[in-house]
């Protein structure tokens, strides 16, 4: 708990708020009480205790500051009230400040909310915790005396905390211990034993508290007013860590999808250009290879999709893009198998070192040339036909074409 709280109840609600109808109620220093939505350590708020005398049925409201100062601190210390306005449960049987105060001084402080901050790195944003119906909370606390050189008596008290429950855990690691009904207050207030008292002592599981974001401005112990509990309305970056402890399916699904059609795309454009190059000869424009196909159907989303139903199955098992039929002209596995099949039958019906003499009765030798492949059976090129030089290719050399066999006409 972060040691701040609205009460700004009015004093003949308090009964109410402690389940006192019908019991005398005796009043204490109420002069002192202040309303404030933003109460913080060192505050004047009315807590219900005990009536001294042990056979005495009535109750006191009593307004004490908020910040426990043990009885036995020195005269001469200046009473700090941040340093113990908060109590952990587990250990008010050990500490020397607490264990003399359980048994006799216990005590009720009634709120109508409080506030904690939810840590973001180096920001924090506070909530306000409140009863959905909108009655007071009901702490259970410890209260002690001290008094000053001047011989005045200060009464404070501190607030009893536990660890978080399971639907606030996410805000902070504690909470206050809230009693939730009439039962666990009188039990509380009573004076029963120690023993019995442990039951009180746990987190708050009842789905009927409610909270919500406030403006960080409250912060300020100065800041008071409606405003500090007004609602706040986070923008989108600010409610995501909180939200990740809750994540939605939906994102996890975007994501993936993305992700897959990602890796489809980078599978298409590695096979194909994988494939060109071991069919295509030696070439300085690598880009060539993908010239055929139209730069849009990369980047548009209708491509997109198209790539990730040609790759996977509705099954989702893997399929090949060359074995694709059907596909239209504007399709990329279609775009992919032409233009590979292309530059196959170019690279076959390209070869220039390998000639042979034009055959009888074949017509005008100028005109039509046969071509003969080299094999250990191949027959003796005809006189008068020398085999052509070869020739080192330079960085200026182009890649000869068919039609360069021809002659003009």
């Amino acid at each position: 708990m972060c040691g701040r709280a609205r009460c700004t109840l009015r004093p003949d609600d308090f009964p109410r708020a402690y389940h006192l109808n019908g019991r005398h109620v005796r009043h204490v220093d109420m002069i002192r009480y202040r309303p404030s939505y933003n109460v913080s350590p060192g505050f004047n708020v009315p807590v219900i205790r005990r009536e001294d005398e042990p056979n005495d049925e009535g109750a006191v409201l009593h307004c004490m500051k908020w910040g426990l100062v043990p009885s036995f601190t020195k005269k001469t210390e200046k009473p700090d009230h941040y340093k113990m306005f908060n109590a952990r449960s587990e250990s008010i049987k050990e500490k020397a400040s607490f264990r003399r105060l359980v048994p006799k001084n216990r005590c009720l402080v009634a709120v109508e909310g409080f506030y904690e901050w939810k840590k973001d790195g180096s920001k924090k944003q506070p909530y306000y915790i409140h009863f959905k119906d909108a009655r007071p909370l009901v702490f259970a606390a410890l209260f002690d005396s001290w008094k000053n050189p001047e011989g005045e008596v200060l009464y404070t008290f501190t607030i009893l905390t536990t660890s978080a429950s399971s639907t606030l855990e996410w805000l902070h690691d504690r909470m206050p211990v809230i009693l939730g009904d009439k039962d666990a207050a009188d039990m509380w207030l009573s004076g029963s034993p120690s023993s019995d008292i442990d039951m009180l002592l746990k987190p708050y599981e009842e789905p009927d508290l409610a909270w919500y974001p406030v403006t960080p401005a409250m912060g300020k112990a100065s800041f008071d007013g409606p405003e500090c509990i007004k609602e706040l309305q986070l923008k989108a970056n600010e409610t995501r860590s909180i939200s990740q402890f809750f994540s939605k399916k939906g994102d996890k699904d975007q994501q993936g999808q993305k992700s897959h059609i990602k890796v489809a795309e980078e599978e298409i454009l590695t096979t194909d250009q994988t494939e060109s190059l071991k069919q295509e000869p030696e070439s300085d424009n690598v880009g060539h290879l993908c010239s055929p196909v139209k730069p849009e159907s990369f980047t548009s989303s209708r491509a997109t999709d198209i790539k990730v139903e040609q790759d996977y199955g509705e099954s989702g098992s893997k399929l090949s893009l060359t074995g694709q039929t059907g596909n239209p002209p504007e399709k990329v596995g279609s775009l992919a198998s032409d233009n590979v099949k292309s530059l196959k039958e170019e690279s076959e019906d390209i070869k220039p070192n390998v000639f042979g003499p034009p055959q009888e009765g074949s017509g005008d030798p100028k005109t039509k040339r046969d071509y003969e492949e080299l094999s250990g059976n191949a027959k003796p090129l005809a006189k008068g036909v020398n085999k052509p030089k070869k020739k080192a290719k330079g960085a200026g050399d182009k890649q000869p074409t068919l039609l360069s066999y021809f002659g003009k006409g």
